[in-house]
């Protein structure tokens, strides 16, 4: 079977689903999961755990996300992108400068309190709110905090004007941002309806849209027998979490699942991966009480053979 971590380019139409049934069936194996949904309309990066790497699913899940998006201004839609029935517009002439635009974006930098939009799979009361949006039921929307590290308009126009205007930005963000109800936002403070009519994940954890291969690159390299060439090791996929490096006597205690001292610099961390000083990765632990470390998953036990 084969073990490690295929950072997939998820091509529009495809639901994340979809990428994980086709690669079932091209390794042949059940053992496969992806690493963060993307909407079906949604291209780019999305990490495919696989065999023993599905260990990491969570730790890849929970990473921040980059993404480019593409808004318009002057017209929303029920479901804040493309594929929705617009509810609401405003064609007048509008007219921004490049800074107007930058300092609305830049308005969102930091805690970000959102609301996620109707169809979404976030649930309330035990049900998706897509299930109420489609029987035309509204209910209460939970308001979440979510963070911006890093926005940036990438259109270089000087002036911005018409009765519709689009521009593109790049944003990195905490899990479960919404981009489709940024856009909306952004249109909120800049005065307008609006929504987002593109969207592309360009990095997720610690891969990016340039390591991404597609399905068909998979399918030709499952023919050809040269998978093994096209996976990433474990160790990639919590690479972004801070690493401590552990002795012979530490990797005992770990594969026995037993607390272990890590220094205080990790004290403020979620997750700490433990590594040995060859850079092999054995655990995942998090901050315990009196100075200790607990684990939240071992990767490799004392019961498992080292492969």
């Amino acid at each position: 079977m084969y073990t490690g971590i295929l950072p997939i380019f998820k091509p529009s139409g495809l639901t994340s689903h979809d990428v994980v049934m086709r690669m079932r069936k091209i390794l042949k194996t059940k053992k496969i999961g992806h690493t963060g949904t993307l909407d079906p309309d949604v291209s780019g990066v999305l990490p495919i755990c696989i065999g023993r790497a599905t260990r990491v699913v969570q730790f890849l899940t929970e990473c921040d996300k980059e993404y480019i998006c593409t808004v318009n201004i002057g017209t929303a839609t029920t479901t804040e992108d493309a594929g929705g029935e617009i509810i609401a517009q405003d064609l007048s002439e509008k007219k921004y400068t490049y800074m107007q635009i930058q300092e609305a974006l830049q308005s969102f930098v930091g805690e970000y309190r959102q609301v996620p939009p109707m169809y979404s799979a976030v649930k309330v009361n035990g049900k998706k709110l897509y299930e109420y949006a489609r029987k035309g039921q509204e209910v209460q929307r939970p308001v979440r905090t979510v963070h911006i590290y890093e926005i940036e308009l990438l259109s270089q126009e000087d002036i911005f004007t018409g009765t519709e205007i689009n521009f593109t930005f790049r944003v990195k963000c905490s899990k479960g941002t919404y981009i489709r109800t940024l856009a909306v936002d952004i249109g909120k403070i800049l005065g307008y309806p609006a929504h987002m009519t593109k969207l592309k994940r360009t990095k997720s954890g610690g891969f990016t849209w340039n390591e991404c291969i597609t399905l068909e690159e998979i399918e030709q390299a499952a023919q050809k027998q040269k998978i093994e060439q096209l996976l990433f090791p474990m160790e990639k996929g919590i690479g972004h979490l801070p690493q401590a490096i552990v002795d012979i006597a530490v990797i005992s205690d770990v594969k026995n699942g037993r607390k272990i001292q890590l220094p205080e610099s990790f004290r403020n961390e979620k997750w700490i991966g433990i590594f040995d000083e060859n850079k092999k990765v054995y655990a995942v632990y998090q901050p315990a009480e009196n100075h200790f470390y607990q684990p939240v998953r071992v990767f490799i036990s004392m019961n498992e053979a080292e492969d």
